[in-house]
């Protein structure tokens, strides 16, 4: 019984490692395409955490995994925002004349 939480943790850890790794060897003007790229994975994660909060297991695995739609939402929507910011930066001008 605590052997597949042990490895499950064990996993988490070594993603948490990776993940610091792999970002840190990112050149800071890489930092905002790399988060347009990730809004995939949150997408994938959005997806799993549909999943687990339908299946209805228990009343934790349902409450877990609606945190983790909200959570993925807001993860989504904010790097689609920052995105988008980062699209009209390289627009030439094409906003500014037509606000006026």
């Amino acid at each position: 019984m605590i052997e597949p939480l042990l490895v499950s943790v064990y996993i988490l850890v070594l993603a948490i490692f990776v993940g610091f790794e792999t970002i840190t060897k990112v050149p800071p003007l890489l930092h905002t395409p790399l988060m347009s790229g990730t809004n995939a994975i949150s997408g994938i994660t959005l997806v799993g955490a549909l999943i687990s909060a339908g299946a209805g297991h228990s009343t934790l695995s349902t409450v877990l995994g609606l945190l983790a739609v909200i959570i993925a939402t807001i993860n989504v929507v904010g790097g689609f925002m920052v995105t988008d910011r980062m699209l009209e930066m390289f627009k030439k001008g094409k906003r500014k004349n037509q606000n006026r």
